[in-house]
């Protein structure tokens, strides 16, 4: 301790000294004068040499523990059982091949062929397709004298190609449809044996078009459409049709506007008048163009859907030089009542739709080439129903709808006409002409699709009509009742089988004599009523391997030679049997 004062005493002598220096002596100045920067190295520093040691009189001792677990039994019924990881089915993806081709042959002289192709043209996805179909028949009715043979031919070819934001395709088609007007009976003639030989039954048709379509992905332009159409039959009569369409869509403030328009122009000639005209003077021309626009607000609010527009449309007779200006509604809704098992929908609209000599002969191929043709006004199509999901794999449609329609196409049989001229044989009651009638219609829908399985799909649906006519005439050749039922069934890995049954209801038609010097409402007439048929088809297949498979259908299997038109009776049972092979090409 005595050590501690006198160091702490000198100290203190130090400072007092230092403070007395520095009060009395002046501060000079010096230049100091950096010869090299100091760089320090590691070997300068100070290194530990050893770890240090630590005396300490205390050290403490570590004391060990000891862990001891109390353990109580409890009664367990629980028996614990091996698990096993459930393994998945590992299912290959299937082999996708580029082609196909199918042949089969039947009775009657029954023949179908049936080829396709698509094939990547570059390192793009530019795809060239190539599709020909045919089916003929060369087979006899024996309710007819006439020939009953049908062939329909018909080839597609296009190219697409598709970028990440247009997309843009080219397509033409070319088609040739042999059909003979055979609907007569033997003993409609005194003479039939004779007058038969000079009947010239055949009706050959052909088209060709081309058609183009634009779609562009985050633009305000959506979409635009070309089509192009030559159609013209054996007897001089031809018919050319353009159609362009576009949509436009606006997005403003937060909703949808789309606006789409559409001209339609169709223009044709018939060589022959109307078989109502005892005298075959002069044929028919006729030309409309359609020029619409149709805007559309679509709301969507959760559950509810709403697209509230109108169609606004301007058509013209070129033939007669005048149009007429239409205003038509184009309201849509639905709204979920309950999520996916509930969802009601309705809507009013209309349309001024334009008619057709191909849209005609693609309907009833029977029909005369001396056709009125003119636009229809679909006034408006007010309907209401609820769709859904009864369970998971359970589909169902319910619709009842009202439609007023002016102008409205019927099918008629044409009266025979032995005073004519024509030289063709359509002209003794055994085609048709259309008849336009202001028509009303009242109808239910009702459709059920079952999907049993993967491998199992049933399904129906059925109709209900209600006609009025502006001239009190039955709606000529439309059923009432009408329905059908189909079903496919994948038996096992290679047997397949599927079966397509319809029903159509009764209809009638009025079968007429022309007279010299009468109206056309004058001639002697008599009313028919077409029995309802039912028909019964089925097909079954077996494959061998991805590539190769044999098939067999069969049609009206209960051989019933019903007739779908007034004279016009179909083929008895039917079967046919064919291969079909996929490959690469």
């Amino acid at each position: 301790m005595r050590t501690v004062k006198i160091t702490f005493f000198l100290l203190l002598l130090s400072l007092m000294g230092a403070v007395r220096a520095q009060q009395t002596d002046p501060i000079g100045t010096e230049t100091v004068t950096v010869v090299k920067p100091y760089s320090p190295s590691v070997s300068d520093a100070f290194k530990i040499k050893r770890d240090p040691q630590i005396n300490d009189s205390i050290v403490l001792q570590k004391k060990p523990v000891t862990y001891s677990i109390f353990s109580v039994p409890v009664a367990s019924t629980f028996t614990p059982a091996k698990a096993k990881a459930a393994r998945v089915e590992r299912i290959p993806p299937p082999t996708l091949y580029n082609s196909y081709a199918s042949v089969g042959l039947g009775n009657f002289n029954n023949a179908i062929v049936d080829f396709y192709t698509s094939r990547e043209v570059g390192r793009d996805e530019n795809l060239f397709d190539v599709g020909l179909t045919h089916f003929s028949s060369r087979g006899d009715i024996d309710s007819t004298p006439l020939d009953a043979d049908f062939y329909n031919t018909d080839l597609e070819v296009s190219f697409a190609k598709k970028d990440r934001d247009i997309n843009w395709s080219l397509g033409l088609d070319a088609g040739h449809q042999l059909y003979n007007w055979y609907g007569i009976t033997e003993q409609a003639f005194t003479d039939a044996e004779d007058q038969m030989i000079d009947i010239d039954e055949q009706q050959n048709y052909f088209n060709v078009g081309a058609e183009a379509q634009l779609n562009l992905e985050d633009s305000f332009f959506k979409n635009g459409k070309v089509v192009l159409k030559r159609f013209w039959d054996a007897v001089e009569s031809a018919e050319n049709r353009a159609v362009l369409q576009s949509e436009l869509e606006l997005p403003i403030s937060g909703e949808l506007i789309n606006i789409k328009a559409n001209i339609d122009y169709v223009g044709g000639e018939f060589l022959n008048a109307s078989l109502n005209s005892i005298e075959n003077t002069a044929g028919i021309n006729y030309g409309h163009l359609i020029v619409g626009v149709n805007p559309s607000f679509l709301v969507l609010r959760d559950e509810l859907t709403l697209q509230l527009g109108a169609n606004l449309v301007y058509g013209t007779d070129l033939e007669r030089n005048n149009g007429s200006f239409f205003i038509y509604p184009a309201v849509t809704a639905s709204y979920r009542i309950l999520e996916d098992q509930v969802i009601a929908f309705g809507g009013i609209t209309g349309e001024l739709r334009q008619n057709s000599y191909q849209g005609f002969v693609g309907e009833n191929p029977f029909v005369s080439p001396t056709l009125e043709i003119q636009p229809t006004d679909q006034q408006y199509e007010g309907y209401a129903g609820i769709k859904g999901q009864l369970l998971t794999n359970v589909g169902y449609k319910v619709k009842g709808f009202y439609r007023a329609e002016n102008r409205r196409p019927l099918f008629l049989l044409n009266p025979q006409n032995l005073f004519r001229d024509d030289d063709e044989g359509y002209a003794f009651g055994n085609s048709f002409q259309v008849f336009y009638d202001d028509l009303r219609t009242l109808g239910l829908f009702a459709e059920l699709n079952i999907d049993i399985n993967r491998d199992f799909t049933l399904g129906f649906n059925a109709e209900y009509f209600n006609y009025n006519t502006e001239t009190d005439n039955p709606a000529w050749n439309l059923p009432e009742i009408q329905g059908s039922l189909f079903m496919d069934y994948q038996i096992t890995k290679q047997w397949f089988a599927g079966v397509n049954l319809f029903f159509v209801g009764e209809r009638e038609d009025l079968q007429a004599v022309a007279a010299e010097n009468t109206p056309p409402d004058q001639f002697v007439s008599t009313f028919v009523t077409l029995d309802s048929f039912f028909d019964a088809n089925a097909h079954l297949g077996y494959r061998f391997n991805e590539q190769l498979s044999i098939f067999a259908r069969v049609s009206n299997l209960a051989n019933n030679n019903y007739q779908r038109w007034s004279n016009f009776r179909v083929q008895g049972f039917q079967a046919l049997a064919g291969i079909s092979y996929k490959f690469d090409f």
